[in-house]
């Protein structure tokens, strides 16, 4: 999977349509063009920055049917989440893993309630459950849990649900992708969309933001999967297109493991705002997260509110025996979720929309994906498939994305092993270190990273900046934003070697990455550094 030769592909491409075109290299974008790869449509994917560069690498790492939905009734979307983490468990064990969850019961009617609801929730994901529920003691809570708040505990519930590395499965995506034949090319924005004689979409004019060159692509459907900027590309196609996503800020915080030991999660089952909040156990950190903050205008680097952080550290403090601090913060990051939109008079609260996908398309023939969450992102690529098909009266192909083995597949590894998320190309990384020692050294001492690392990032994973390997490639900025400023100048010098590139775009690059930082390590409202 290199740039140069997607970028080839596409020139060699430009008298002639693709027969698909997707614009967004986000969960959506990347399940579509892996559907429409596979049933043997001449595929094309184009992502204004990197893979998962926006919401689908800033979530709570899980995939899961959600407790929350199911409380709140929406059965349909909760049943289908299940069926899809099962399927996903099964086409990529390398990347998602099987994690226990403690709901901690205060309150005598707490366990009988969060038990009963359980059950329903093994009920519903049926053959593919990861182990069943049960209530527990509360001495076997605070086993569970040794870090939680005892005072007044009653007892617990215990059930299962997945975890993933989401920018690793956009990145297996997209190899996936490439495996198949289809082409992907980020840091590739869509500046237009053009319009054949009868007013329906037949192209996009991109511009590679790489090379600075406008490129005209010809394509005979154009699927709009941008997320929460999919209002932006539907402005393009109609002036007046009404809204159609309410976006919702999530934020989440990074701790050591000092404020959470053991392996299982916690879930704490109704925050005052009437939400549910996570701390899971991730790499060597705990995410703690996360809010539901409505936002007026999307941007691609979201930053914490004041009041969220203060929000989850409030809320964690009365669940677990040690209180974090703003000092105790790792990294924090935001991520926007585009929840499709009931009603365009009421946006003031996002708590109750539901986050089950939708496709539309207009009457030019665009067809956009509106809302969605990661773990339906292979059934959002099938809806999506499914009506381009109806759409340009093709006969329908069969979609094979459920019995499909992702990229790297590979069961049984450590996922405590940095490496674990290469599946079977792992070898290939300890063969580059064979040959070259130096490579096997860590990227910074706080870090769990190698400098391999870096040269499969850009050598095979189309890594083109230090935000691209310090962020995605690998996680480093969102399990420790300090130490991964200070692993910059290294990453960027060799980026520099491996791509070719002058000390200007080097400096440029630790100048940008340094900045970006800045918002993983403060907080909106012009709050101190912490």
């Amino acid at each position: 999977m290199k740039r140069e030769n997607m970028l080839s592909t596409i020139h060699q491409m430009k008298d002639q349509e693709w027969d698909l075109l997707v614009i967004g290299g986000g969960a959506s974008g990347l399940g579509v063009a892996y559907d429409a790869t596979l049933r043997g449509y001449k595929t094309l994917l184009l992502e204004q920055s990197d893979f998962a560069k926006g919401t689908s690498s800033r979530s709570t790492k899980l995939v899961h049917g959600g407790v929350r939905y199911l409380e709140q009734g929406d059965i349909l979307m909760v049943k289908e989440a299940l069926y899809e983490r099962g399927v996903l468990m099964e086409n990529a064990p390398h990347l998602v893993q099987n994690r226990k969850f403690v709901v901690p019961a205060f309150d005598w009617w707490e366990t009988p309630y969060y038990t009963a609801g359980l059950k329903i929730y093994d009920m519903m994901a049926g053959k593919l459950g990861l182990g069943p529920s049960e209530s527990i003691s509360r001495e076997e809570t605070i086993k569970a849990l040794p870090n939680i708040n005892q005072e007044g505990l009653n007892g617990g519930v215990t059930y299962y649900d997945g975890q993933f590395d989401d920018a690793r499965l956009a990145i297996t995506l997209a190899q996936s992708i490439a495996d198949y034949g289809g082409t992907l090319l980020n840091y590739a924005k869509v500046t237009q969309l053009h319009k054949n004689e009868d007013e329906q979409i037949a192209g996009v004019q991109v511009e590679d933001l790489i090379n600075e060159e406008p490129i005209k692509i010809k394509a005979k459907a154009v699927v709009n999967a941008t997320g929460v900027f999919v209002d932006g590309i539907r402005s393009m196609d109609k002036a007046r297109a009404p809204q159609s996503i309410q976006p919702s800020q999530g934020v989440h915080i990074v701790l050591d493991r000092s404020f959470m030991q053991g392996d299982t999660a916690l879930m704490i089952p109704r925050t005052e705002d009437k939400r549910v909040l996570f701390a899971v156990p991730w790499h060597d950190v705990i995410i703690l997260g996360t809010t539901d903050t409505p936002v007026d205008s999307p941007t691609l680097e979201p930053v914490a509110l004041s009041t969220e952080v203060d929000f989850i550290l409030k809320t964690a403090a009365r669940y677990l025996s040690k209180a974090p601090t703003r000092d105790d913060i790792k990294s924090v990051f935001a991520g926007l979720r585009p929840l499709a939109k009931p009603d365009a008079s009421d946006t003031k609260s996002t708590k109750g929309m539901s986050r089950s996908h939708q496709v539309i398309i207009s009457d030019t023939g665009l067809i956009s994906v509106i809302g969605g969450k990661w773990t339906t992102y292979r059934k959002m690529g099938e809806d999506v498939v499914n009506l381009y098909e109806e759409h340009l009266k093709l006969s329908s192909q069969p979609c094979l994305t459920e019995s499909t083995l992702l990229h790297g597949y590979q069961k049984e590894v450590d996922f405590d092993d940095p490496l674990s998320v290469y599946g079977n190309d792992k070898g290939k990384l300890l063969q580059l270190i064979e040959r070259e020692p130096a490579l096997g050294e860590k990227i910074h001492a706080d870090l769990p990273y190698l400098k391999v690392q870096i040269l499969w990032g850009v050598l095979f994973e189309m890594a083109q900046t230090v935000e691209d390997i310090l962020s995605r490639r690998t996680r480093a900025l969102l399990l420790d934003a300090k130490a991964s400023v200070e692993a910059a100048p290294m990453v960027s010098e060799w980026m520099a070697e491996i791509l070719g590139k002058s000390t200007e775009w080097q400096l440029n690059q630790l100048s940008e990455f340094t900045q970006l930082s800045d918002s993983y390590r403060q907080i909106r409202n012009d709050e101190p550094e912490f």
